[in-house]
């Protein structure tokens, strides 16, 4: 069997970080401005796992975002609902809240709308068809990796050295040297190795998909979040 490469995306402060894996193990750390800088450099990975809502509905929300915070339990306030597709296609949070209050019956966070940029530029690269992307959610990845057992929040020292823990008993060794990716947040490089993680197991044939089977997008292609 070829072996399987690789890449776990997160965006980050500075642009998108990415943990790439060959064959299940750390391969190499990435970062760039933009996503589709990152991936010019690694047209030849088999899957490319990127934690950002891939694929908009047309009206109400998102069944893939139901789905995994129902998984997440506790957790669950790590996954945001997704407005659809025409509240992000506003140019101010104040205009966005308005059309999706009008189409849903209600609004949605201004953290949320801070991904804007990032989430139209990765629908974009995905929808030109440049590589397999899939959506994933580190918390919901982490979820699999645990075999569902619960992490104390990322941001905690705790909850960073339980990610590298379990990210090591999967065979995925982050090294302390990262090279430039290394001034990408610590739980910006574990949230992109739980997405590669993911990743292999989509490239593996292994993987689930939230909900199961992915809800059907208007626009064309699915909507999930894999694992």
């Amino acid at each position: 069997m070829t072996e399987l490469r690789v890449l776990g995306v997160d965006a980050c402060k500075t642009g998108w970080v990415a943990i790439e894996l060959h064959a299940g193990s750390f391969a190499g750390a990435h970062i760039a401005p933009s996503l589709t800088a990152l991936l010019a450099q690694h047209a030849d990975v088999d899957v490319v796992g990127v934690d950002m809502p891939l694929g908009l509905a047309e009206v109400g929300w998102r069944e893939a975002d139901v789905a995994a915070a129902a998984v997440l339990g506790e957790a669950r306030s790590t996954v945001f609902r997704v407005p659809p597709r025409s509240v992000w296609l506003e140019e101010e949070y104040e205009s966005a809240v308005k059309r999706c209050r009008e189409i849903t019956g209600q609004g949605f966070s201004r953290q949320a709308w801070a991904l804007r940029t990032k989430l139209l530029e990765a629908n974009a690269y995905r929808d030109g068809g440049r590589h397999r992307v899939y959506e994933v959610h580190p918390e919901v990845s982490f979820r699999g990796i645990t075999h569902g057992r619960s992490l104390a929040p990322k941001k905690t020292w705790q909850g960073q050295m339980q990610r590298r823990g379990q990210l090591v008993e999967v065979g995925i060794a982050v090294p302390a040297e990262l090279g430039a990716a290394g001034r990408a947040g610590p739980d910006d490089v574990l949230d992109a190795a739980a997405a590669a993680w993911s990743a292999h197991r989509i490239a593996a044939g292994h993987a689930i998909s939230y909900p199961n089977p992915p809800e059907e997008c208007a626009a064309g292609g699915t909507i999930a979040i894999w694992c």
